[in-house]
């Protein structure tokens, strides 16, 4: 009954409170509702949050080749979803996949999986995707499909024995998938495992307490799908209980291992001797009771088994094995990982437009998770409107209703993943009610402005001049960006609002809108208002300290900032590993903080910074330190053994991996003993700097057991395993070179010769090998050397009937001896006699040894990073599982031929594989190997070559110059050399530059640069003005470092170039800009204005006018006669000519119409006429970009939206002249340059037009007289008018000179001045890398931007100035009739004659 009259008493203030909104109706949006809760209003239809989830989802999976796998997956909702599958991010077309289908329910079902060496089409992540139209996209936890390789024995079952009682183990090592697919074989038979007998996790076989029944043939068997895979066979002899006492030994160590909780964990541990021993175990000092615990289990042997691992079983773990003689112990590491799992998931959430909301989202787990946020299936990208807070909850400001939809949290680790989802509904704004709506609130102003927070103010509503139970909305959005945002007073009546969290120097635009019982009434006209630059930010906080509390933690320490600004909320500590970018962070609120679970020995950089209620203050400088030191976690590496004499050996190592030596390596502890006194050990101590050591004073011809172990100041490291070599029986001279040896006597026969000699006759000389040198007609083809042993070797895949020469040399650590000569003819294939093995019987020849040392084979180079390369390869002379049981080693050896006289480097392995580290990034490499065996050595096997992969360059372009341009003092030119560490194909630099040299990098204004350019001009500059530049490459794989900061001071202007460049900007604002040009501009004849707008030219208009119109008579009579002239002299002979000058040089006929094809401009200089030819080739080279600058809002020419479309259809257009500044034209911008745009700001469209021609001239070339019409080639896209340059008969490519008249009466085409209005064009090109051009008779609408990516910097966009071809068909027709041919002579008088002309006219327009 209680609980009735609580549902009751609920039920009716739900009730109350429902009828009080709709009374009311729908005030202004405050705060996101959650799930279950929709705000309701009068007329508004309600959503209600649809139940979509996954019911079942993908999960991990083992597979075998040829088998079948299900991947299950089934999410819920009405309607029902539609399942896709992605795999590696990737969505599957399971349509047409025979292998692969989707299942009814959602699951996807492989059958037949593939998978083999080069291909492995299923393997990898798949991830479940379930979409509902109209309501949104979830995606499920990403599942690893894992294939179990084909079946490889790394280690096999090896005959042995054991004595009864004791224990045993059988080693059997495949690929860790395949393990649970092992299973062990007694005489053929299944082999029953029980408590005394038991398999390891890793397959090994381990018998305790072993019986007479226990011996026998074992082997161990791969069954994983296809046919069964086994072992070597291998008896195991169990011996009777002798009497004497043996050395207690382990025959399986635990080894550190990783474990998610739940799962059981193995530590392997059996020991050997007698009296037999018996196994206990510790986890950090204490002891395990593993007779009373359920959770410790004793298994045969002395292993121990933790199921159900939790993260308290983390620690170490020793076994101690003891049998009352004596007591030996191992340890191992234990880590205990954990999977994510939410401590709070995202609720459902109701909102309205312009609103914000937080999606909460909470995990835990081991490593720490990341999280990511997914909209609809897509990654969430953070930006001004998405956040991350809090660690892990994701913000949206400024709701619109392209928001709605579903959100999910996905966390991940190394163990796994999971997700967890929360879905967004946007509701519309209710109808208002029947009755008067308030009007727009009156004189909202900004009453205080300050860097991050604006105070506005207003008056009541006209409609309702009180206003005391009105409320009110203030909408805001930044500048040029369609997301607002809201916020409402706090209660009615209210007429201001603090808005805070914004941008400083930002610009905002707020409206104002009232409610009253009715609903929303009008909005407020907008308010522009930008907020003040930061000030009021707290300083660096001093006096920063670090220090190491231990190997894994350092404590840092701080104090306040003594420039404040207000109240310190909380600091943000930033570190990062040296050698590292990955900066990582954590809010402190103390003046203090201890970071934990850092690298031992590792050096870390620390760096404050203070927040107060305005956000970020000044950081504080670097603070470095490093942790603590331990002792090393690993052992030497490549341990090898080289016996010098009978009473001595070499030992050789190298250091444990970097990462694992845990500080400075002080010194080195050698351990060895003689094999059969295993207990009898000795120690030395060398220092850390060594790499080898003679081990002298030992017994000869005895065998020794060797290990090293490596110190810090901490203590000694784990050790090497144990190495075995035997000293030599007796001591030889070894001051000298081995005599001649003694005979040599060949063998023909078809494809072979078998080689046997004595050796020398004085034997008190050291041989430690022989040299066999052959081949035809020359010993020196081919050397092969073998052990001292060997008496006679079998040269083999020689030629038939062929004459060899044969050499033999002994030789040992001092050199080679002097060599004896044999010749021998290998016999024809048509010799079929048998042929006759023989021995030389000398009373000191050994029993040969019919397996000398080969070379290893198969040498391979795995490229692992930029700077490391695995070496692996076989050894022929090894078993087929290439085990290696005895003392043999193995030397690598590398070089690179860059620089060409590189010393090779070497290194020892006793493994068939070894690491090569410390390498250049993007180098070739070249690798070859040898085996050495006791006194035998093999030679360098084939070479196999490799190169690293690409890095990041790891220093900045060098040699960075600026100078000024000769006659632009508003323009320079920037120069560099390419980094000395590359590291890679340099794609492009970028040019930062700024006048305030402490400016953050962000706020520099940038210039990219394609890669293949060294060189780059900036424009607009101004003048007498100090800027400072820096220039950073970039590669395939990312950016370098900056270039330190070059000062450039800006000239200043002198009296010819001033004129030009006020009236560019006193002109900029009309409309049109007039072009600079150069120094030898006349202003009366411009026409435009002064700085100040007064007329600066002594003429009137009209006057001006008539000279113009009458140059331009006298210019187009002149022309006709010449086009007559040259018409006349046409004789059929030239026409041949000119015929086979076009099929020389191509076809004019064109697939578009022939008015497509536009004639050349005919510029008149002082001294020639020049008709510049065209350059076929797409990328004329060029050396130099050139982008100017806009500086003002007047720079800013929008751009037809079009603009490709249009550029496509106009490949015939013939490439004319070009400002000399801009050697980048568009064609070779457009094949060699990365395609790439800046961001700009949305800026309001401006009539202007931005013209940057030069006056500059250059040497003209005329390395071409005929065939002046080219066909663009497909790659070069765009109309554009593009200078070119031909090569010569050697191939050199000459610049094509761009002359330009000095002064606008020297063209034919006379230039008008530009009217008022519509924008004028110059005829000059821009000089721009990053804005293609569009003719001019296209419209001009707004330019299209994107992201740059990494700089994310925005800037304005970059001007576009179109020319247009010439379009005068008188110039049209003569150029056509000028393909009649003069002679030289003839074409000299008339050059002469028209340059007279012009030369008048010049004298007519200077007078």
């Amino acid at each position: 009954m209680a609980a009735e009259r609580g549902a009751r008493r609920l039920l009716s203030t739900s009730s109350f409170w429902l009828c009080c909104l709709l009374l009311l109706g729908r005030p202004a949006p405050t705060a996101a509702a959650r799930s279950g809760s929709p705000p309701q209003s009068p007329g508004s239809s309600i959503r209600t949050f649809t139940p979509f989830y996954f019911l079942v989802e993908p999960v991990d999976t083992l597979s075998v080749r040829g088998s079948s796998v299900i991947l299950n997956c089934s999410a819920y909702s009405e309607p029902s979803p539609k399942i896709e599958w992605k795999k590696d991010g990737t969505f599957l077309n399971l349509v047409s996949d025979d292998r692969r289908q989707l299942l009814s329910d959602g699951s996807l079902f492989i059958s037949n999986v593939v998978h083999s060496k080069h291909n492995k089409p299923d393997e990898g992540y798949y991830q479940c995707v379930a979409t509902v139209e109209s309501l949104g996209t979830i995606v499920s936890r990403t599942a690893k499909l894992t294939v179990a390789g084909l079946p490889r024995f790394a280690s096999q079952p090896e005959p042995s024995s054991v004595y009864a009682g004791n224990s045993a183990i059988l080693n059997c090592e495949v690929n860790v998938d395949l393990v649970p697919f092992v299973r062990w074989e007694q005489n053929r038979q299944p082999l029953l495992l029980d408590d005394r007998v038991i398999k390891l996790p890793s397959g090994t076989l381990v018998i305790s307490n072993a019986t007479e029944g226990d011996g026998g043939l074992y082997r161990c068997i791969v069954e994983s799908g296809g046919p069964p895979k086994y072992s070597d066979e291998a008896e195991l002899k169990v011996l009777p209980d002798p009497e004497f006492t043996s050395n207690l030994v382990f025959l399986k160590q635990p080894s550190s291992l990783v474990r998610v909780i739940g799962q059981s964990v193995v530590l392997p541990c059996v020991a050997s001797g007698l009296p037999t021993p018996t196994i206990r175990w510790m986890k950090n000092e204490e002891a395990l009771d593993t007779e009373s615990s359920e959770k410790l289990v004793l298994l045969a042997g002395g292993s121990l088994e933790i199921s159900d691992v939790t993260e308290d079983d983390a620690g170490t773990y020793f076994c101690i094995a003891d049998n009352g003689n004596e007591t030996i112990e191992a340890q191992a590491e234990l880590t205990v990982q954990a999977q994510p799992e939410f401590l709070k998931q995202p609720t459902n959430i109701y909102a309205h437009e312009s609103m914000d909301i937080v999606f909460e989202c909470e995990v835990t787990g081991k490593p720490t998770p990341t999280v990511k946020w997914v909209k609809n299936g897509d990654m969430v990208i953070p930006s001004d409107y998405f956040k991350i807070v809090k660690e892990h909850n994701l913000q949206v400001l400024g709701l619109v209703k392209s928001d709605e939809g579903f959100y999910q949290c996905i966390a991940e680790n190394d163990v796994g993943n999971a997700q967890a989802g929360a879905q967004l509904i946007i509701l519309e704004h209710a109808p208002a009610t029947t009755g008067p709506l308030p009007s727009a609130p009156r004189d909202v102003v900004a009453s205080l402005v300050s860097t991050r927070f604006i105070k506005l103010t207003w008056r009541t509503p006209a409609s309702d001049p009180h206003g005391d139970n009105l409320t009110y909305s203030v909408f805001y959005t930044k500048e040029g960006i369609a997301r607002e945002r809201v916020e409402n007073t706090s209660r009615p009546g209210e007429m201001q609002v603090t808005i805070q969290n914004l941008m400083p120097a930002t610009v905002y635009i707020f409206r104002v809108m009232a409610q009253n019982k009715h609903g929303s009434g009008e909005s407020s006209a907008p308010l522009r208002v930008e907020t003040q630059p930061e000030v009021q930010l707290p300083g660096p906080a001093p006096n920063i300290r670090a220090y190491a509390a231990s190997p894994t933690s350092i404590t840092v320490s701080w104090e306040t900032p003594l420039s404040g600004n207000g109240e310190i909320q909380n600091y943000k500590l930033y570190y990062m590993e040296k050698g590292t970018d990955k900066e990582q962070d954590v809010d402190v609120s103390s003046h203090s903080h201890t970071i934990n679970g850092l690298k031992k020995y590792t050096e870390y950089s620390f760096r404050v910074v203070a927040y107060n209620r305005h956000g970020p203050g000044v950081s504080t400088e670097d603070v470095a330190v490093r942790t603590l030191s331990d002792v090393p976690s690993a052992a030497p590496q490549n341990l090898s053994l080289e016996v010098r004499n009978s009473k001595s050996v070499v030992i050789h190592w190298q250091p444990p991996p970097p990462a694992t030596q845990n500080g400075q390596i002080t010194g080195y502890k050698i351990r060895y003993r003689k094999a059969s006194r295993k207990s009898d050990v000795t120690e030395t101590l060398v220092p850390g700097t060594q790499s080898s050591q003679l081990i002298e004073g030992l017994d000869r011809g005895t065998e020794y057991n060797f290990r090293v172990a490596a110190l810090t100041v901490n203590g000694t490291g784990p050790a090497t395993d144990w190495l075995s070599a035997e000293t030599f029986e007796s001591d030889l001279d070894e001051t000298r070179v081995p005599e001649v040896p003694s005979s040599l006597h060949v063998r023909p026969l078809v494809t072979s010769i078998v080689v046997s000699w004595t050796p020398p006759e004085n034997q008190n000389i050291v041989v430690r090998g022989y040299a066999i040198g052959y081949g035809i007609g020359s010993p020196h083809a081919q050397t092969i050397k073998v052990d001292y042993k060997q008496r006679y070797y079998t040269i083999e895949n020689l030629d038939p009937s062929s004459h060899y020469v044969i050499t033999l040399k002994a030789f040992n650590n001092v050199g080679e001896g002097i060599p004896l000569y044999e010749s021998a003819v290998t016999r024809p294939h048509t010799d079929t006699s048998e042929v006759d093995l023989f021995v030389i019987n000398a009373p000191y020849t050994p029993v040969p040894d019919p397996t000398p040392m080969m070379p290893p084979v198969g040498v391979q180079a795995s490229i692992l990073s930029h700077d490391t390369i695995r070496i692996t390869w076989a050894d022929n002379s090894l078993p087929k599982h290439q085990k290696i049981t005895d003392s043999r080693y193995y030397t690598v050896r590398w070089k690179t031929n860059i620089p060409a006289n590189t010393k090779y480097k070497n290194a020892n392995a006793t493994t068939l594989s070894y690491l090569v580290t410390g390498l250049k990034a993007n180098t070739l490499y070249e690798f070859s190997v040898m085996v050495t065996k006791g006194r035998r050595s093999s030679t360098w096997s084939m070479t196999a070559h490799g190169t690293t992969f690409e890095y990041a360059p790891t220093s900045p372009p060098k040699d960075v110059t600026v100078v000024s341009k000769e006659g632009k003092p508003r323009t320079i030119i920037v120069n560099w050399q390419p980094p000395s560490e590359a590291n890679g194909k340099i794609t492009g630099y970028i040019i930062y530059y700024s006048t305030d040299v402490n400016a953050e990098i962000h706020d520099w204004v940038i210039e990219p640069v394609v890669g293949n350019r060294l060189t780059h001009q900036i424009q607009e500059l101004t003048l007498d003005t100090p800027y400072y530049f820096k220039i950073q490459a970039r590669n395939s794989k990312g950016m370098g470092p900056m270039s330190e900061a070059v000062q450039f001071r800006t000239p200043k202007a002198d009296s010819s170039d001033k004129m030009p460049n006020d009236q560019a900007s006193g002109s900029a604002g009309k409309g049109s800009r007039l072009p600079d040009l150069g120094s030898d501009y006349k202003p009366p004849m411009s026409g435009s204005n002064s700085p100040h707008g007064s007329p600066t030219s002594p003429l009137d208009s009209s006057m001006l006018l008539v000279i113009i119109v009458s140059v331009g008579v006298v210019t187009i009579v002149v022309v006709v006669v010449i086009a007559v002239f040259c018409t006349r002299r046409t004789t059929s002979h030239q026409k041949k000519k000119r015929a086979a000058c076009k099929s020389v040089n191509g076809s004019h006929k064109y697939k578009g119409n022939s008015k497509d094809v536009k004639p050349p401009d005919l510029w008149i200089h002082h001294e020639r006429l020049e008709l510049k030819p065209i350059d076929k080739s797409p990328d004329p080279n060029p050396i130099m970009t050139d982008t100017p600058i806009p500086r003002n809002s007047q720079d800013i020419t929008p751009v037809d939206n079009s603009m490709d479309s249009n550029i496509h259809q106009r490949r015939n257009s013939y490439r004319g002249h070009e400002s000399e500044d801009s050697m980048s034209t568009l064609a070779g911008r457009r094949g060699m340059r990365p395609k790439m745009m800046m961001p700009f700001d949305s800026q309001p469209p401006q009539q202007s037009v931005r013209n940057t021609p030069s006056t500059d001239t250059m040497p003209a070339s005329s390395s071409q007289t005929c065939c002046t019409d080219h066909q663009d080639p497909e790659g070069a896209t765009g109309s554009s008018y593009l200078a070119s340059s031909q090569e010569d008969d050697s191939g050199q490519s000459l610049p094509t000179a761009h002359v330009r008249p000095s002064h606008p009466l020297k063209s034919f085409a006379v230039p008008a001045i530009p009217p008022p209005g519509p924008p004028t064009y110059d005829p000059a090109l821009p000089s721009t890398p990053l804005l293609s051009q569009q003719a001019l008779n296209h419209h001009i609408h707004s330019v299209k931007t994107a992201s740059i990516g990494t700089l994310g910097r925005s800037r304005p966009p970059m001007p576009v100035v179109v020319p247009s071809a010439p379009d005068v068909q008188e110039t049209t027709r003569m150029l056509e009739d000028s393909e009649s041919s003069y002679e030289p002579d003839e074409l000299t008088k008339e050059m002469a004659h028209l340059e007279g002309l012009m030369k008048d006219l010049n004298a007519i327009t200077t007078a």
